[in-house]
């Protein structure tokens, strides 16, 4: 957060993991908050990220067939690359 009484959609994507794992000090979650407030669009990426963790985190590992594992983990190394 640049100046620490701002902050750019770039910067709200980056720190929007420790926003909500409340990983944040007060001042910079006032910062997002603020920034919220204005921002459609990242309200909306806020959204997204909250109903991603709440989806992924019901998915057990069986419910992934094993070819998709495989693939999508194949796919997860070689991004890395």
């Amino acid at each position: 957060m640049a100046d620490g009484t701002e902050i750019s959609c770039q910067e709200v994507v980056e720190v929007v993991t420790d926003y909500l794992e409340g990983k944040l000090s007060d001042q910079e979650v006032a910062v997002v908050e603020a920034h919220l407030e204005l921002c459609d669009g990242c309200r909306r990426y806020l959204d997204q990220m909250r109903i991603t963790i709440a989806t992924v985190g019901r998915i057990e590992d069986t419910d992934v067939p094993p070819d998709l594992r495989a693939t999508l983990l194949a796919a997860f190394r070689g991004r890395g690359r």
